[in-house]
């Protein structure tokens, strides 16, 4: 429980993103929550890099570094918790948390991220983030010029797998079953020397998350070290479409340059409103949610009050 139940903002998501909209907010003198259920996507993940000051550490020691410089500003105030519903008050929003605590703030940022859904393919889940990867500019150093597959077919793998020979000219597409790939880019894929594997995936086999085999439907196998793929998603967070933000086509929040949602007084940043997932981008976003959030109130108190 927490004692003080009306907030300048409240931040729902602890992470990257949320901390850094909490820092600055906390800079600027705003009494704030944060929010956060503790359970971060990349939690599976070994090293996160690519972020200057900060690569090769685990997300976990980012994240708690980023904790511990943010509770250092004695207006920042943090709840662990999940947050489940929200609705509009007269002064703001009101938030109810799984536990039963409600309050309030004027303003709202959601950096809650998104929920990755897997395939239901054996060994998929425990490889996810470790050796089924989503970014080579993430990951793509650690496994360079090594055996590498791209899970998808048409126009992602496609243009994903010719990416990826950056890294590594050792590159086979995986569809998965039946390609759907056009006569030209065919021609393209075998001018780059990119093989194409149709068989249905039984089972990824590895060893504590790391891949040791792809095997095939028919029994057969194909060694690898990493697989790239790309996931469909949903939002984490249900209350930011409860409260009326608008979602992209591709189910994102969709937010302007200033981290503005389509709702006044509601902000987002962070992997829920971007494909542009990488933790050096979700703590610019947040930045930026907080001190424009920041200067709204400023702005609010000069000209409007």
């Amino acid at each position: 429980m927490i004692d003080i139940k009306h907030f300048d903002v409240i931040i729902i998501g602890g992470s990257y993103s949320g901390l850094a909209a909490a820092m600055a907010l906390g800079r600027a003198l705003r009494n704030v929550l944060v929010i956060d259920s503790q359970k971060p996507c990349n939690q599976q993940t070994p090293f996160s890099h690519n972020f200057l000051t900060q690569d090769g550490k685990t997300p976990q020691e980012i994240a708690t570094l980023g904790k511990q410089q943010v509770a250092k500003y004695d207006t920042v105030h943090f709840l662990n918790d999940m947050a489940t519903t929200g609705n509009k008050i007269e002064n703001g929003f009101e938030i109810q948390t799984s536990s039963g605590d409600k309050v309030s703030a004027t303003k709202l940022i959601f950096a809650t991220g998104i929920k990755d859904i897997m395939p239901k393919i054996n060994g998929f889940k425990e490889c996810w983030g470790i050796s089924i990867l989503h970014c080579p500019y993430c990951h793509g150093y650690e496994v360079k010029k090594e055996t590498t597959g791209i899970l998808g077919n048409g126009e992602y793998g496609f243009k994903f797998s010719r990416l990826i020979t950056n890294w590594t000219q050792d590159v086979t597409l995986f569809t998965n079953g039946k390609s759907t790939f056009t006569k030209e880019q065919n021609q393209i894929l075998q001018k780059h020397q990119i093989k194409i594997i149709e068989k249905e995936i039984e089972q990824f086999e590895h060893k504590n998350g790391y891949l040791k085999n792809i095997i095939f439907n028919d029994g057969s196998t194909k060694k690898v070290k990493a697989i790239y793929t790309k996931t469909p998603f949903e939002q984490h967070c249900s209350i930011p479409t409860q409260l009326g933000c608008e979602l992209t086509d591709e189910g994102y929040i969709k937010t302007n340059h200033l981290q503005k949602t389509s709702i006044p007084n509601i902000y987002a940043c962070g992997d829920n409103t971007t494909r542009m997932r990488t933790v050096a981008n979700a703590v610019s976003m947040g930045t930026t949610a907080g001190m424009m959030l920041n200067k709204e109130f400023v702005l609010e108190r000069l000209y409007y009050k």
